[in-house]
């Protein structure tokens, strides 16, 4: 098999080649690598890759399983290979060979992949962006001065530029689906405690993040929640196993009309592009076509309230993280050593007090109340993925001034150090401000490509199902890559322009 004939395969394709022995397991990472080897270079997707390992593992893999043989990234946060490192895009952890894997790649294992290496990732997840200062930029392949979004850009810029079929990513504000949305594939963040944690934590964030998958096709999304859902006794969170197959219930259609609402307004206040707005009318419009009772209604919840209390989360996480490594490595790290938002949320952090960490789940609480009450209603909630097409690199590189404010942030009182993290992820937010809501309710959500900017680049529609209703999403999300209104990932000849600096 040669890259032209495998790029045009979703990894259920190149599962069902392996079967037919049209091809063997060998000869797809024969072409994942080289097509990494080529590429990378450009993209920046991959930080680092095992194709000795992966070769000698390929007797280990089941030949019944459904996905063997297909080439697999993991993502470089929490999807632990045993004897890799995992870095989480931080200098910090350049050395952090893991003992055991994860169990998310256990799972990923058991259905069939070949675990190839690891994406790029901002550090410790907390950007939209995919810019770490250890690893350098992820580009779009699609235009390279573009960002394609992040905290999993890795792993979407490494399927649209076709090394992998499909590959591990999570999200825990979007980070499934705001690189689903930029850059023209499918992202689904499932239900929270669908998908396994750990070893060594109960939970993720709180229960806003979970690791899943980005990839080309719905039947390759179904197929992997039929593959990753588990119940996990010893978990914080779980939900009950979804008793059909995804794989098959995504093709069945929707008998009875869905009431959805749609809403075009950013939840913060901040500007909406016209094409992103476009891209949810004409779904809308084609709902309704399709039968559906579509209106535009948004749920109660005050978005800026609510992402204050998001940040309360991200910094008392990013001071638990710090302080853990500094304990375990007595000795101090200071604002050199890690990147100015990790520094920002790490100080915040160490005034945030225990009252104010448990009011800030309450409120997470009570917009899950909320979004109950609103599906009472409606089946699924529309929006767009992003505001605008994916930024230029370094568009969201904090200015000189906001650079000076973050290293003094120290000796800010609490009320100022929580004011200036809001100021700070705001140009991102601006970018970004539809997906939070599903991680701190813990619904389930997708990115679908529906739209398209200007500059053709890839715009994204979000659909918000109640807890538990996956299969919802996945049979409107089946119907809609059917409709002329899909725009197909394919992988494009990734276009000579000067590189920003």
């Amino acid at each position: 098999m040669d890259f032209k004939q495998y790029q045009t395969y979703d990894a259920t394709g190149l599962a069902a080649l392996v079967k037919q022995k049209q091809v063997s397991p060998a000869e797809l990472l024969k072409v994942s690598m080289e097509r990494i080897q080529a590429v990378n270079p450009r993209v920046n997707a991959v930080v680092r890759t095992r194709e000795k390992r992966a070769l000698e593992e390929i007797a280990q893999l089941h030949p019944s399983s459904p996905l063997y043989g297909v080439p697999f990234l993991a993502k470089n946060i929490s999807q632990a290979i045993k004897g890799e490192v995992l870095s989480s895009g931080s200098g910090l952890l350049e050395k952090n060979q893991q003992q055991r894997d994860s169990h998310y790649i256990t799972k990923v294992r058991q259905a069939g992949f070949q675990l190839l290496g690891h994406t790029n990732t901002p550090e410790f997840g907390l950007k939209n962006i995919t810019e770490p200062d250890y690893y350098g930029p992820t580009r779009h392949p699609m235009n390279l001065n573009h960002s394609p979004g992040g905290s999993s850009g890795g792993a979407a810029s490494a399927i649209v530029s076709g090394m992998v079929p499909l590959a591990g990513a999570s999200d825990g504000g979007g980070s499934i689906r705001i690189p689903a949305g930029f850059t023209g594939l499918v992202g689904l963040k499932p239900t929270r405690g669908r998908t396994p944690v750990g070893p060594g934590t109960g939970r993720q964030w709180q229960g806003a993040s979970i690791d899943f998958v980005l990839s080309k096709t719905v039947r390759d999304t179904a197929l992997m929640l039929d593959q990753l859902q588990v119940y996990q006794p010893e978990a914080a969170f779980n939900v009950p196993l979804y008793d059909g197959k995804y794989i098959e219930t995504c093709r069945e259609p929707i008998k009875e009309p869905l009431k959805i609402a749609y809403s075009v307004h950013s939840p913060v206040g901040t500007p909406v592009s016209e094409k992103a707005k476009e891209a949810v009318l004409k779904t809308a419009a084609l709902l309704s076509e399709w039968g559906h009772d579509v209106e535009e209604q948004a749920p109660p919840i005050n978005g800026v309230d609510l992402m204050q209390h998001y940040y309360v989360m991200n910094a008392g996480e990013m001071n638990k993280v710090i302080s853990q490594l500094e304990h375990g490595w007595q000795k101090n790290i200071i604002q050199e050593d890690i990147d100015l938002f990790t520094y920002a949320l790490h100080e915040t952090g160490k005034v945030i007090t225990a009252a104010d960490y448990s009011q800030s789940l309450d409120e997470w609480d009570e917009a899950s109340r909320k979004m109950h009450d609103f599906h009472d209603t409606y089946d699924l909630y529309l929006t767009p993925t992003n505001a605008f097409q994916a930024p230029e690199i370094g568009t969201l590189t904090p200015s000189d001034s906001m650079v000076h404010q973050i290293k003094t942030i120290s000796s800010l009182p609490k009320d100022k150090r929580l004011a200036l993290v809001y100021e700070m992820f705001l140009p991102s937010l601006t970018y970004t401000p539809f997906t939070q809501l599903a991680n701190l309710t813990g619904q389930p959500a997708v990115s679908l490509p529906l739209g398209m900017s200007d500059d053709q680049l890839p715009l994204g529609c979000q659909f918000m199902a109640p807890k538990g209703c996956e299969d919802v999403l996945l049979r409107l999300s089946f119907q809609l890559e059917q409709s002329p209104l899909w725009q197909a990932s394919t992988v494009p000849i990734i276009k000579k322009k000067t590189l920003a600096r």
